[in-house]
């Protein structure tokens, strides 16, 4: 009879999505209701600041707008129930979302409420955390409680100061203002770096019918720098006709190791650097592989929780991944697990990311993913799968040839023992052979072949993508997995920094923005002030801190800064709207200089009565006879930027390269910024017969229409 009372009890569970509901709800039968509450349904409104000061910074928490008809639906379906779970992510924010509902819901209904967590959408992970369910963690809610507090001081305080000094519309937060500051820095290095002209030397070497390129490494026992063409040649010269002896052939074998299972940091610099996903775009991918996908009649999550720091894994996944290794490939198996170290400060509250089952091979489950879903999950189970695998191994061999007072030398690697490359399609070119080398040895005379003298020029620091921030915003502890992707979206979203060439460049906006922030508050807009922030939060969550002790600690200050850069900082809204010597061709006022969302342009001092505006002269164009100017434009279709003569269509001057505000010292054409796989960004001449820091490989992309 007890039994027959218990399976008649009704159960909401409410999780964040409906994509994730539609699984569990699969699971669960009959009982059962899953609902979405689609995020946060309470939180600080966005029309003012909701911090009370004066009383311990206590926030001011309002239903969401538009949300208060799914509450109610929330709050009637939890009366209608006899056990609630609130079974929002395992995280601070999902903690806060379930404290939220956990305050809506309780005096709406006479139902048991309890909070369940869980890291991976399987049915065993689901019942699992039915059969234990928790109180609400009021330690994590705080911290998320502080972080959210801390931010709305920050950004409400910060926006309105930009909007006073600089222009309406900017804002400014704690974490992505720290985050434009290194991409405003490393674009300061990329600009101030001057390139310097090296050479190379390849040469053929042939034994019977092989041939194989050798490279100089060394000239007169002294290693090589070649700054000219003329020292090229001069080497060329004397050893042109010498006799060409294999000094020495070395053999060498190197182990290589897995890598760990991915953190969330891990996979959106694999994802960028592997498939050109953006962070944003590999995070959209792996939610939707989290929360369900259809196989077949089953839906299924096909991988653990997204957001974690830590490279843990629990011992039931990791006998089902040796148990498939010992059926599909037994000699690549270890004898024991492999046992990989949580990263310093990871806070290792989920397993990493993983596939939920290993028979889920990316193969199994092609025809019902996606192309952009099989690839991101094939990365994901051949990295979980190769982690508990055996070592591969690499033999290289390398060849020194002596050719009068020079020395060659070539390399070739190949896997010598796959181990875990065996689960990896996508095999690594650097562990393949290199080159095909004849079997050769010490005193073997060989016969020379062509000389292959080539230009270069040395590479200034790479300007930050997607993998290199997220790698540097980790390694400097700045943010959290959850908000590695919305640092770089809301940059982006502000216009503070635009991608060109999968790089993150800084708009004049940003580097503006960045400059004021900085030296005005550079007690908040620093890497330590932020590190440090992150590990108060932990502190919080640990209830080793109070929360509204750390922001009195932080505001008191801040507050004292706050006030005196508003009382000193100069505006600079005359910056912004500055007078020029232009004058507008449909009314005849001066034009005015702006900075509007896309940069700089031109702007009828008499607006609102004309509306003209024009771009900003770039550059003089370099068509002889034309006494135009080089502006931006934007295609008619997909708007993709280009620039063009103010003469069109008299003048048919147009590039896809941006000019830069100098002239190349060689012809007097301007310099651009130039782009390529081999050199990177580099600033050359526009001018196609000049060769100033120009490479040969980009011609072909050069755009002008140019005729004396």
């Amino acid at each position: 009879m007890a039994e027959s009372k218990k399976t008649k009890k009704k159960t909401l569970v409410i999780v964040e999505s409906p994509a994730k509901a539609k699984t569990i709800e699969h699971y669960l039968g009959a009982g059962y209701t899953v609902k979405a509450s689609m995020g946060h349904l309470i939180d600080l409104p966005k029309s003012r600041l909701a911090i009370d000061i004066g009383h311990d910074f206590e926030p001011e928490y309002i239903t969401v707008r538009g949300r208060a008809k799914l509450l109610k639906e929330l709050q009637k379906d939890a009366k209608n129930s006899d056990i609630v779970l609130l079974a929002s992510d395992n995280d601070r924010e999902g903690e806060a979302i379930s404290w939220h509902l956990n305050h809506a819901l309780k005096d709406k209904t006479k139902a048991t409420i309890n909070r369940i967590t869980f890291n991976e959408i399987t049915p065993v992970a689901i019942k699992d955390a039915i059969k234990h369910p928790r109180t609400i963690d009021d330690a994590k809610v705080n911290a998320q409680k502080a972080r959210r507090v801390l931010d709305r001081l920050v950004g409400y305080n910060l926006s309105p100061l930009l909007w006073k000094k600089v222009k309406n519309g900017l804002s400014a937060g704690r974490v992505q203002s720290v985050a434009l500051r290194l991409i405003c820095e490393r674009e300061q290095e990329v600009e101030n770096f001057i390139p310097e002209e090296y050479w190379t030397l390849d040469a053929d070497f042939s034994k019977g019918k092989s041939k194989f390129t050798a490279q100089l490494v060394q000239y007169k026992d002294e290693k090589v720098e070649l700054h000219s063409e003329k020292a090229v040649q001069d080497i060329i010269k004397e050893i042109e006709g010498k006799d060409c002896i294999v000094k020495d052939v070395k053999e060498s074998e190197k182990t290589v190791r897995p890598k760990p299972p991915f953190t969330t940091s891990k996979l959106q610099q694999t994802a960028a650097n592997r498939l050109g996903y953006t962070s944003r775009k590999t995070m959209q991918i792996a939610q939707q592989l989290y929360e369900g996908i259809q196989i077949g009649s089953t839906r299924v999550g096909l991988i653990t929780y997204m957001r974690t720091d830590s490279v843990r894994i629990s011992q039931t996944a990791i006998d089902d991944v040796r148990s498939w290794i010992s059926k599909n490939f037994p000699d690549d198996l270890p004898p024991e697990q492999i046992d990989y170290a949580v990263g310093k400060g990871a806070q290792d509250a989920h397993e990493g990311i993983r596939p939920t089952y290993t028979t889920y091979t990316p193969d199994s489950v092609k025809e019902y993913l996606t192309r952009d879903q099989l690839r991101l999950y094939a990365i994901i189970w051949e990295r979980f799968v190769s982690s508990q695998m055996n070592n591969a191994k690499s033999k290289t061999i390398s060849v020194d040839i002596k050719a009068g007072d020079a020395l060659f030398r070539v390399s070739a690697s190949k896997l010598s023992y796959k181990g875990f490359y065996n689960v990896i399609k996508t095999l690594a070119s650097k562990e393949e052979m290199k080159a095909s080398l004849p079997a050769l040895k010490a005193g073997e005379k060989l016969a020379s072949g062509k000389f292959y003298p080539e230009q270069h020029f040395t590479q200034g620091p790479a300007r930050y993508t997607d993998a290199s921030i997220v790698k540097t915003l980790e390694e400097k502890g700045i943010g959290r997995p959850s908000t590695y992707a919305p640092i770089i979206s809301v940059l982006l979203d502000r216009y503070y920094v635009t991608r060109s060439n999968k790089q993150l460049v800084p708009t004049q906006l940003g580097k503006m923005i960045c400059k004021i922030l900085v030296e005005s508050f550079p007690d908040v807009i620093n890497e330590q002030f932020t590190s440090d922030v992150e590990n108060d939060l932990d502190k919080v969550e640990r209830n080793e801190l109070v929360w509204n002790t750390m922001i009195g600690d932080f505001y008191k200050p801040f507050k004292v800064r706050l006030d005196a850069v508003n009382d000193s900082q100069e505006s600079l809204k005359g910056v912004l709207d500055e007078k020029t010597d232009e004058v507008c061709e449909k009314c005849g006022k001066p034009m005015v200089k702006k900075l509007g969302r896309f940069g700089y342009f031109l702007a009828c001092s008499g607006f609102p009565e004309c509306h003209n505006t024009k771009s900003i002269p770039l550059a003089k164009c370099p068509r002889a006879g034309c006494n135009g100017y080089i502006v931006a434009r934007k295609t008619k279709g997909k708007g993709k930027e280009f620039y063009g003569c103010t003469n069109y269509p008299e003048c048919q001057f147009i590039t896809h390269f941006k000019p830069i505000n100098a002239v190349c010292p060689k012809c007097g054409w301007f310099l651009v910024e130039k782009y390529d796989k081999k050199n990177g960004s580099f600033k050359g001449c526009i001018n196609p017969d000049c060769d100033y820091l120009h490479s040969p490989e980009d011609t072909g992309d050069l755009v002008a229409a140019v005729e004396d």
